[in-house]
């Protein structure tokens, strides 16, 4: 079967030319060469990562580090009630994705409700704690300053008691460098958790917190001139068309729906909760049998596994090819 693929660079959503590629081919091994190269069986299948969105109880602990390099951290995080610190940035713009549950976002810019599908960014040098329930998010620490590319759905207030029942009490702050990595803090000092809120009212910044529209293919949110991060929906149908990003490693997060991700290095089935590392110049496609959407992040930079992996992708075959064509056509 004859499909399109689109070659793509990271700084525009216009393809840089698209060719037209025999399916079976793009995906199928190499035809036999002379000339010293690697070979397609010895390029590893993609690995998927996976934290179940559906809370499970257990003690407090550290955010979870996914992908990281020397510019880029992702972390997955859950938390049921308050941090154990207000922390603070020297390097970073600290954006998060809420992925479930509840979460008070408190910080000297304001609070923040978070629900479900959001994202916020907390700049560089802004204090800030949570106040979770039951409640899941994503974090990406990228180097300030990082920008907003879309208008605010809302933006944060000056709310006092943050939340019902709270108290101010004695608090911590933790200053760090180098990604928010943990262990790499600066100093950890007491704090006047109140005086720290009241700073809302000496400062005319907000937080904005964005709310993609799903109506759109793609959203992008947020970029710097190395990094993007956006919002894809998938619906069931369509043109297959694949995808290859020439400048950027892409990381997706399956929010919402199921698909299965058709690439050259394997196809693997995509729920809720995985996360995928997809690297540079790889051809790709989705295909879904259910409305659904993900998480992207394209970054300049390899940015490399540091979970541990759940699964991995199976490598292509004829027939897994054609029994999903017959799914999607059923």
């Amino acid at each position: 079967m004859s499909v399109n693929e689109d070659l793509m660079v990271m700084a525009s959503d216009q393809p840089l030319q698209s060719v037209v590629r025999d399916e079976h081919l793009l995906l199928a091994p190499p035809h036999p060469s002379k000339v010293p190269m690697k070979l397609w069986d010895e390029h590893p299948p993609l690995t998927v990562v996976h934290y179940p969105q559906e809370y499970q109880e257990e003690a407090y602990a550290p955010p979870r580090g996914v992908y990281e390099n020397d510019e880029i951290r992702v972390e997955w995080q859950k938390l049921d009630g308050r941090q154990p610190f207000y922390h603070r940035n020297c390097d970073v713009d600290e954006l998060c994705y809420q992925i479930a549950g509840e979460r008070t976002l408190m910080t000297e810019l304001g609070v923040v409700e978070h629900r479900a599908g959001e994202f916020s960014r907390i700049p560089r040098g802004v204090a800030h704690d949570n106040y979770s329930r039951a409640a899941s998010h994503l974090l990406f620490y990228i180097p300030a300053p990082v920008a907003e590319l879309v208008p605010a759905q809302r933006e944060s207030q000056a709310v006092f008691p943050p939340f019902p029942g709270w108290q101010p009490a004695p608090a911590n702050e933790a200053v760090s460098w180098n990604l928010g990595t943990p262990g790499r803090d600066i100093t950890i000092f007491g704090v006047d958790e109140q005086q720290l809120l009241d700073h809302v009212h000496n400062d005319d910044r907000r937080l904005q917190v964005l709310r993609p529209d799903r109506s759109q293919d793609t959203t992008w949110l947020y970029g710097t001139d190395r990094v993007r991060i956006g919002l894809v929906t998938t619906v069931p149908g369509g043109e297959r068309r694949y995808r290859r990003t020439l400048d950027a490693d892409e990381i997706q997060y399956q929010a919402n729906g199921h698909r299965t991700l058709i690439t050259q290095h394997g196809i693997v089935d995509l729920k809720p909760g995985d996360f995928v590392r997809i690297p540079l110049g790889i051809s790709y496609a989705s295909v879904a049998t259910e409305a659904g959407d993900y998480v992207s992040l394209l970054s300049r930079s390899e940015v490399p596994q540091v979970a541990k992996t759940s699964r991995t992708a199976d490598h292509y075959s004829p027939e897994r090819l054609v029994a999903l064509n017959a799914e999607v056509h059923s």
